[in-house]
């Protein structure tokens, strides 16, 4: 199972919020690069970056700060908020994200989801946003009529990567990833799903893990790595399958 820490972009820094909502936003980092940096020497294989401003606007906002980003780091780079368009996907590709994921244009414009992820394979992952098992867009200022399975459905014969599944209710809350409905959702499907929001401790990545076999390929740590509750060597033991305690080497953490 791969760890991938959150960056989520707002006005050029790097923040976290809480259960989605703007105004909730707390700043951990006036340089986003140097946070990539921090990720990518603590032993990360991937990052996980969010436009949120671009989440809002339908648009990349944030372009400045994930180009110094790709430009600061050797590990593949994941991408979503605002992309809405094969320009921007291609563009983004071109610029050297490794995947782009599509939310907002997956309820919207599902045949450009299914034309990206033929036209560049593997790079293109969907993300669902659920709360209350209801998909929301648009920054998740909008709630739409379908069910997260429903959705997901929709693109299992498309070849999209992966599904990233977030409950927003946990979002940056801390209060623990909804392994229940995660695993459920990766045993109804073929894709491989990654599970976001509510990540409090090694225990939630213990948890994930115990299910990979069932299609969990994947976890977002964000506040919980930023605030020191996880300690990144291990939850990376933990999610490669050995021993937390391991890789609970001492030194400051991320």
């Amino acid at each position: 199972m791969i760890v991938f820490p959150a960056i989520d972009l707002k006005d050029g820094r790097a923040v976290r919020l809480v259960r989605g909502r703007m105004e909730s936003a707390t700043v951990f980092n006036d340089d986003p690069a140097a946070q990539a940096r921090a990720f990518a020497a603590a032993g990360f294989e991937w990052l996980h970056l969010v436009d949120l401003n671009g989440a809002f606007a339908g648009r990349p906002v944030n372009r400045g700060a994930v180009e110094a980003i790709l430009a600061t780091v050797a590990i593949p780079v994941q991408l979503g908020g605002g992309i809405r368009d094969l320009a921007t996907i291609e563009a983004w590709l071109a610029a050297g994200v490794a995947r782009v994921i599509l939310g907002t244009a997956a309820v919207e414009d599902p045949a450009l989801v299914r034309a990206a992820a033929g036209r560049f394979p593997g790079q293109v992952a969907v993300g669902i946003d659920a709360r209350a098992g209801r998909v929301v867009v648009r920054g998740w200022a909008e709630e739409s009529a379908l069910d997260a399975l429903a959705l997901a459905r929709r693109f299992e014969d498309a070849g999209v990567a992966a599904i990233i599944y977030t409950d927003i209710e946990r979002d940056g809350a801390l209060q623990g990833v909804n392994v229940a409905a995660t695993a459920a959702l990766a045993r109804a499907i073929q894709v491989p799903v990654i599970a976001s929001g509510g990540v409090a401790s090694l225990d939630d990545i213990a948890a994930l893990a115990a299910h990979g076999a069932e299609g969990i390929a994947g976890v977002i740590c964000g506040r919980a790595l930023y605030d020191g509750r996880i300690q990144p060597a291990a939850a990376l033991a933990l999610a490669r399958g050995g021993n937390a305690a391991a890789g609970t080497a001492p030194g400051a953490p991320c």
